[in-house]
């Protein structure tokens, strides 16, 4: 057969496929790139906020945390003494609570309400009335009232927590005690700062196990980051009996100074230091002084517990015959 050259038309035809083609694999190869490209981003982007969240967690959890407060309350008469330096530290404490940390709720933990040696209790009740547990004081202390509410959906939160710890909780109906009262009735005048949150109230274990209170206190730490405050009131130093037999003297106590400022060394230290030094205080020549029973500083502990990274700080303090009356925060105020 004759060898015969194709069309011209054909030739075209061709050529203009094979470009078709060429700028087909082009574009294929020039999208894969630009995808590659843009996965690659997200990646870096992904990576870097990753790494940017996990390495500063601590501090932005401690911006958005409530603090956490030890407070000396005092007995039912420190209700009327105006004229006590305390009693406006306590109203000071109780005004940057409701303008500057406003939490959801507090949950508190008083020096005059313990349970088993291995059990706490929790009040689960939304409305109860307050208890008067105290004896011999002139009848109008016993009509007193602090306005007040309960809130058992917080309350499960802190049972849940505590169980999570392996932490055996029982729950019971009881109002507050005075050993929160007779101080949050100071601190939160129902007239002219009225804290309008609920308070959910929590018993110590009926035992001397400094370090027991504060591991409870690092179970519930995370509650901070709900907004839940939380309280330990007690007294810095509390003896009784040698505020009986000293009464009208004037004088303070050696132990009163040197226990307060022990307490506020440990208190303040280092947080990866402060549950050692914290065991390690009531372990102090002057410790059964300052506290002959541990019931009004085991609240301290819970408190230390629950501050977790954040650091200690004196408020304020007096050593004033056989009592202590320093007031800590754990944790700043960040105001928005």
């Amino acid at each position: 057969m004759p060898f015969s050259l194709p069309a011209k038309s054909s030739i075209i035809s061709s050529r203009y496929t094979y470009i078709l083609v060429l700028l087909a694999s082009l574009s294929i190869a020039l999208a894969y790139s630009r995808v590659q490209l843009y996965k690659n981003s997200i990646l870096e982007i992904t990576i870097a906020h990753s790494t940017a969240t996990m390495s500063t967690p601590s501090h932005l959890k401690s911006l958005s945390r409530t603090p956490v407060y030890f407070l000396s309350i005092g007995g039912p008469n420190f209700m009327e003494n105006t004229n006590h330096p305390a009693y406006a530290k306590m109203a000071e404490v109780g005004r940057e609570i409701t303008t500057k940390v406003k939490p959801k709720a507090i949950v508190v933990f008083s020096a005059h309400w313990q349970d088993g040696p291995n059990t706490i209790k929790i009040n689960t009740a939304e409305q109860t009335d307050i208890i008067y547990d105290f004896y011999g004081f002139p009848p109008h202390y016993y009509e007193y009232e602090f306005p007040n509410k309960g809130s058992p959906e917080v309350a499960e939160k802190v049972i849940e927590k505590l169980e999570g710890a392996g932490i055996e909780v029982e729950r019971v109906k009881r109002g507050l005690d005075h050993g929160v009262w007779a101080g949050f009735i100071v601190a939160f005048d129902p007239k002219k700062n009225p804290l309008n949150v609920p308070i959910v109230q929590v018993s110590l274990y009926n035992n001397e196990d400094t370090d027991q209170h504060y591991r409870m206190g690092q179970a519930l730490q995370s509650l901070r980051d709900e907004g839940i405050l939380i309280v330990g009131a007690g007294m810095t130093v509390h003896n009784l009996r040698d505020f009986r037999a000293t009464r009208g003297t004037g004088s303070t106590m050696p132990y009163a100074f040197s226990f307060d400022e022990a307490l506020k060394e440990a208190a303040t230290s280092k947080p990866e230091e402060r549950q050692a030094k914290m065991l390690a205080l009531m372990k102090r020549g002057d410790a059964r002084q300052a506290h002959p029973t541990l019931d009004h500083i085991l609240p301290m502990h819970v408190a230390a517990g629950a501050a977790g990274a954040d650091l200690g700080k004196l408020l304020w303090t007096l050593p004033e015959g056989t009592l202590g009356w320093g007031q800590y925060r754990f944790g700043e105020v960040v105001t928005s």
